[in-house]
């Protein structure tokens, strides 16, 4: 694959084989951001996991102090008080059966997240099926199955991201934006690696964390030392 001459100058600002300290990494990172648009920074975790076995799934879901940057828009399936509730709280949709229809037959996907009460679920389920391979299907894993939709929504709303472990044993998790700086994202991504660390199925044997790559949207990877963390 050949690289445009802004890669091929942000990549000599990296030190292949270095393990870099979390400041000094984040400070390199930002060093190669040369797009004109303000780049995704985004943490790729490789986990000593077996995603096959159930026991060994990594997932779940942490409030970055600084956000993600995106505007996110939330969809919420409930009912009667419920609803006025999640539309008092923010939501961008609210509704039950209208948007599992729209959902099904216009393969309408104007929305980031899902957030359901449990008493949803069923219906819901007819549409597991679209929304899972989208990682939009509610989980209270990830506290997207709830009573307390407005607490939800405000935590989605201020930043919270979920993680999960993909068949290949990797995490990817956007930490914010190259305007953050240097501090916020620092900030957020100790706040993302203590949640991972914390997440360590018990089942898991051997080096938790193999290795932690970040990088921009349009920039090389820089790979950063785990045991700082």
């Amino acid at each position: 694959m050949k690289h445009g001459k802004k890669y091929q100058d942000s990549i000599k600002l990296v030190e292949k084989q270095k393990l870099y300290d979390p400041r000094e990494g984040i400070e390199t990172v930002l060093s190669t951001a040369k797009a004109k648009f303000d780049e995704t920074v985004e943490a790729s975790i490789r986990l000593g996991v077996d995603p096959r076995h159930a026991d060994q799934q990594v997932r779940g879901a942490v409030v970055l102090p600084h956000g993600t940057g995106k505007k996110v828009r939330v969809l919420v399936f409930a009912k009667g008080d419920k609803a006025k509730e999640a539309e008092a709280a923010g939501a961008d949709f609210v509704g039950d059966d209208d948007l599992v229809k729209k959902i099904q037959t216009e393969n309408w996907f104007g929305f980031d997240v899902c957030v359901a009460t449990p008493d949803m679920m069923g219906t819901i389920g007819r549409i597991a099926r679209i929304l899972g391979p989208k990682g939009l299907m509610p989980n209270p894993k990830s506290g997207t199955v709830t009573m307390d939709v407005a607490k939800a929504i405000a935590d989605i709303k201020a930043g919270k991201v979920e993680y999960r472990v993909d068949k290949t044993s990797i995490v990817h998790v956007p930490v914010g934006k190259v305007s953050f700086g240097a501090d916020k994202l620092v900030e957020n991504l100790n706040t993302l690696m203590e949640a991972i660390i914390k997440a360590k199925p018990a089942t898991a044997k051997g080096t938790y964390i193999k290795s932690l790559v970040v990088s921009t949207t349009m920039g090389p990877g820089v790979k950063f030392n785990s045991m700082k963390f």
